[in-house]
C-alpha cells in the first residue's frame, strides 16, 4: 500500500486564517490537525490540534497544572476565547519543524516513520507540486492493524 492509495481529501487553512476558525474546523470535523498551506496551495506546515490548545490555554496553567484546577468551570470553559483575534500564524511553534510531506509512492512504513520523527498526526501527500491529499495517524493505523 502506498501513500497515494491511503491519501484522502483534507481541509487546509492559511497562515492568516483566524485561529478560532481553525479550532472550530478541528472540532467540527474531528481532525487531529490541519495542513497550513502557503499562497500557492502547497503545504507550509502541519498544525497539530495540540498546538492550537497551547496558544489558548493560559501559560500559568501549562506551567503549573494545579493552577488549572482552581479556575472555576464557567471561566475554564471559556479559555478558547483567548484565540479571539489571533491567526494560525500565531499558533505555530517558534522553531520550524520538519514538514511531514510524503511522495505518493511512499510506503506505509515510510509514512509511519515520518509521523513518528516529526511528531505529526498527519502527513500531506504532494505530487507534481500540488497537494493531493493527506493521511491521518488514525487511517494509517487502521490500515496497518
Amino acid at each position: 500500500m502506498r501513500a497515494r492509495d491511503l491519501a484522502g481529501d483534507f481541509p487546509t487553512v492559511t497562515l492568516d486564517t483566524p485561529a478560532l476558525e481553525a479550532a472550530r474546523l478541528l472540532a467540527d470535523q474531528d481532525l487531529p490537525g490541519l495542513i497550513v498551506v502557503d499562497g500557492e496551495g502547497l503545504p507550509f506546515t502541519i498544525l497539530p490540534g495540540t498546538q492550537v490548545l497551547r496558544l489558548a490555554v493560559p501559560r500559568y496553567c501549562q506551567d503549573d497544572p494545579a493552577l488549572a484546577r482552581v479556575v472555576d468551570e464557567p471561566h475554564a470553559d471559556a479559555f478558547l476565547r483567548a484565540l479571539g483575534g489571533k491567526t494560525v500564524r500565531e499558533c505555530l511553534p517558534d522553531e520550524p519543524r520538519e514538514l511531514a510531506v510524503a511522495d505518493p509512492r511512499a510506503t506505509v512504513l515510510e509514512m509511519a516513520a515520518l509521523m513518528a520523527r516529526t511528531r505529526s498526526p498527519l502527513v500531506a501527500v504532494v505530487e507534481g507540486g500540488r497537494l493531493v491529499g493527506a493521511i491521518t495517524l488514525q487511517s494509517l493505523l487502521d490500515h496497518v492493524l
